[in-house]
């Protein structure tokens, strides 16, 4: 039947398998039960109608048994009556019915079987989507805590990458401090080296001017009278 070519996919789902290959779990759980659900409701339908085939099927079959041994019974009694002519029509008919009761066991034998993989196929969704139902929560939290876990990493890298500008900056300054000092140094060259004997020339120089001015001023007192 084409139901079952359909839904051949979903018996042999693996749930794992499609998780593995999501790039977002928790998304994929959602996604998966959704299609599942609806995959359920069809299947459903499907397998109430291959289930009415098969009670269909039987229902004709029996029906049709119960017809033999109705015209078996009667061709008896019509054998006990010393009535052979309508005995032959009753096997007749017997004969007629037995020959359909083949062809109505076969059909009702692969109604049956349908009816049983349907059922299978029923089963096997209710089982994963109450599987899947029950590791939801717990496959969604663990995809959270991943996600954090990469945001810790994007942040950790970025401190990284913080502590190595840092690095750079001292690099910098010290590179800075290096050329300040070579700056002074080069400042201290260029200035003519201290003459020790002019500055000493001064110092006497000085001290003679004042020495003169004592002179003039104890002249001045003794012309006063002071």
């Amino acid at each position: 039947m084409g139901i079952l070519e359909r839904f051949t996919d979903i018996i042999k789902a693996n749930i794992n398998d499609l998780l593995d290959k999501a790039e977002d779990p928790a998304k994929m759980i959602d996604q998966y039960l959704r299609d599942m659900t609806e995959d359920l409701a069809e299947v459903k339908r499907e397998t109430a109608g291959v289930m009415a085939e098969e009670t269909r099927a039987k229902r004709m079959l029996e029906d049709n048994n119960r017809e033999i041994e109705k015209y078996d019974g009667l061709a008896r009694k019509a054998l006990q009556a010393g009535n052979e002519g309508d005995a032959r029509v009753f096997l007749a008919k017997k004969q007629q019915l037995t020959g359909k009761a083949a062809s109505l066991q076969a059909t009702y034998d692969a109604a049956h079987e349908n009816a049983q993989k349907m059922r299978q196929l029923h089963d096997k969704l209710v089982g994963d989507i109450e599987s899947l139902n029950a590791r939801r929560e717990m496959i969604k939290a663990k995809v959270a805590v991943a996600k954090a876990q990469q945001k810790v990493n994007q942040y950790s890298s970025g401190a990284d990458k913080a502590a190595g500008a840092m690095d750079a900056f001292s690099r910098m300054e010290a590179k800075a401090d290096a050329m300040l000092d070579r700056a002074s140094a080069m400042a201290d060259l260029n200035h003519p080296p201290r003459d020790e004997a002019a500055e000493l020339e001064k110092k006497y120089q000085s001290a003679g001017a004042s020495s003169a001015v004592d002179e003039e001023l104890e002249k001045l007192k003794k012309e006063m009278g002071l």
